[in-house]
């Protein structure tokens, strides 16, 4: 009996051991079968670009080179009313001239006393330019002179009041008969009351109509910085017909390009506007071989001031157009002045005369101006 129950004790701790064991196998198979699952469906990651190696060279980035030609340009704070001013501002019957009484004038018989000029004279005493266009014209007719041997030019029509100019208009209109000239700019809109402008007649008729050898000037005057105002063929821009006695100052530059390029002086001023500052600007050399820059900044007319980009080093000039902003000139070859350029006509108040030499001198005008 005894023997028997150690036997059947035996087999039972055998078949439980057995079962163990059988259990054990099947979870070491399952677990090897998740991992060789789970190492089937791995990939491999490539090396990250982002991947910090250290056997990189840290080496500093490469500087372009700076353009030592490079023009560098700074800020130039500007009255924004100063649009008004200056050898380009635009005046016709859109434009109209304000006046900041204190045009810098001079008398051109006085001038031609004083420099012993007597290749031309003047209507009279009361015959005034600005004068920064005295020089340049009295260089001019100086020039036609040593070129023809005739001294027989006179200045016949120069700067105005607005009162002189509205008796001009009226007059004309009464002789005319008609609603509006176009012989005679209205009062406050004719480039004759900014001093800038100036008319050439001959003795001893005071008959000038620009032809044979008087040609000369319309030919030679944009070497003095002169412009002929009103040419022909350009009526319906200008509003006014051709005028072969009437010259205008805007300075060398621009009277070298407005005459080779056969475009009148509101064109010019419409081309300069399609050339910005933050543009293409308008570059050209002249016959010398001087090279210019030429650009429009548009006034901040919300502020009693504008910012205006010049070039630094650099002879630049500024001037108002008179409608929208400002014309900046820029002379590439030439070194920056001592203080900059502005071509605002400042200087004493000798524009207050309306007496009646003003009045008696301009009503013998047949022409106009």
């Amino acid at each position: 009996m005894s023997g028997n129950k150690i036997s059947k004790a035996k087999s039972i701790r055998r078949a439980r051991i057995f079962t163990e064991l059988v259990i054990s196998a099947a979870i070491v198979g399952s677990c090897a079968y998740i991992v060789k699952g789970a190492f089937d469906r791995a990939t491999v990651v490539s090396t990250s670009p982002y991947f910090d190696n250290t056997d990189i060279i840290d080496e500093p980035p490469v500087e372009e080179p700076t353009d030592p030609n490079q023009t560098i340009y700074e800020n130039s704070s500007v009255s924004t009313k100063d649009k008004f001013s200056g050898t380009l501002i635009l005046v016709n019957a859109d434009n109209q001239y304000f006046s900041t009484g204190q045009e810098d004038l001079v008398s051109v018989i006085e001038k031609n006393e004083e420099t012993g000029r007597t290749s031309f004279g003047a209507y009279d005493y009361s015959t005034q330019l600005l004068e920064i266009v005295y020089e340049p014209m009295a260089q001019m007719i100086d020039d036609f002179y040593a070129a023809t041997y005739l001294d027989d030019i006179i200045i016949y029509g120069a700067y105005r009041t607005y009162e002189v100019q509205e008796q001009l208009y009226n007059d004309d209109l009464a002789a005319t008969g008609q609603s509006e000239s176009t012989r005679v700019a209205k009062p406050g809109y004719s480039e004759h009351e900014s001093g800038y402008a100036f008319d050439l007649s001959k003795l001893p008729d005071y008959d000038y109509d620009g032809t044979g050898e008087y040609s000369w000037f319309t030919d030679n005057c944009y070497k003095y910085g002169f412009i002929l105002r009103y040419p022909e063929g350009k009526e319906t821009i200008t509003s006014i017909q051709y005028e072969p006695w009437h010259f205008r100052y805007v300075g060398l530059p621009h009277a070298y390009y407005i005459s080779t390029n056969g475009l009148c002086f509101e064109e010019y001023i419409n081309l300069v506007r399609q050339h910005p500052y933050d543009g293409e600007h308008l570059e050209f050399t002249d016959e010398s071989g001087k090279s210019y820059e030429v650009y429009f900044v548009a006034s901040d007319d919300g502020s009693e001031t504008t910012s205006v980009p010049v070039p630094a080093g650099i002879k630049y000039e500024i001037s108002g157009n008179n409608v929208d902003g400002f014309i900046v000139t820029v002379y590439n070859d030439e070194p920056a002045v001592s203080e900059p350029v502005t071509e605002a006509a400042s200087g004493e108040d000798t524009a207050d005369t309306t007496d009646e030499e003003d009045i008696s001198s301009d009503e013998a005008y047949t022409e106009e101006y």
